[in-house]
């Protein structure tokens, strides 16, 4: 069953259904947490949910970013697994625990997900039907999180090359269009997007999509 479960994870898919792969096979394969979400930390030092199983996790990840604290930050930010039992009784985060109580929040988990030292982010579990985990569920997380976390950064490289290609390719296409049309050479025609990309306020990708977009207008045959 896990070996399945990791393969699933593992497939080739975009980085939105690998997010969601992990949520769904971390709910299936965890005993006693009911309710996951993935964080994603941006380099500013924010925040984002990118998966969730529910809205309680929405909700409650949403509390913890407004408030600064919890175990879903404190685990990214410092301690990298931070484990929640009784939480009624938890007196670290006063502002959070209190409000996630009152949703009906028992025990929590999380754990910073992160690739050779760089940080992508949190995976977050909470349980509403225990108030402890069974032993040997936070060693299951943890080789959990490490393999969800090399998915998820493969993801990320696939999704960031991809895109980069895309831009790459369509920089080059303006850039013949520009060679053609007004006699320049490829220098020329470079300097040419940077300084429109600068003078617009515009990346150089979509001065780019624009110029080609507007040429592709100009050659499709009109519509009697």
């Amino acid at each position: 069953m896990r070996l399945r479960r990791r393969l699933e994870i593992n497939a080739p898919r975009d980085i939105g259904a690998t997010l969601d792969a992990i949520v769904e096979t971390a709910r299936g394969s965890l005993p006693g947490i009911d309710h996951v979400g993935i964080t994603l930390a941006h380099r500013d030092g924010t925040m984002e949910t990118v998966a969730a199983t529910d809205q309680l996790v929405w909700d409650l990840d949403a509390m913890q970013y407004k408030f600064g604290e919890g175990p879903c930050v404190h685990a990214i930010e410092t301690a990298g697994v931070v484990v929640v039992e009784n939480a009624s009784q938890e007196s670290r985060w006063p502002r959070f625990m209190a409000e996630a109580v009152q949703r009906g929040l028992r025990a929590q988990m999380g754990i910073r997900l992160y690739t050779d030292e760089k940080t992508l982010g949190g995976l977050n579990m909470y349980s509403l039907e225990c108030d402890t985990f069974e032993p040997g569920t936070q060693e299951l997380a943890e080789l959990f999180a490490t393999h969800a976390a090399l998915a998820l950064g493969r993801a990320r490289i696939e999704d960031e090359l991809t895109t980069a290609i895309n831009t790459r390719g369509l920089i080059g296409q303006a850039l013949g269009l520009l060679m053609a049309r007004h006699h320049m050479d490829n220098e020329r025609a470079f300097q040419y997007l940077v300084r429109v990309s600068s003078h617009s306020n515009m990346k150089l990708r979509d001065v780019a999509a624009e110029l080609v977009e507007q040429h592709l207008a100009r050659i499709q045959p009109s519509e009697d």
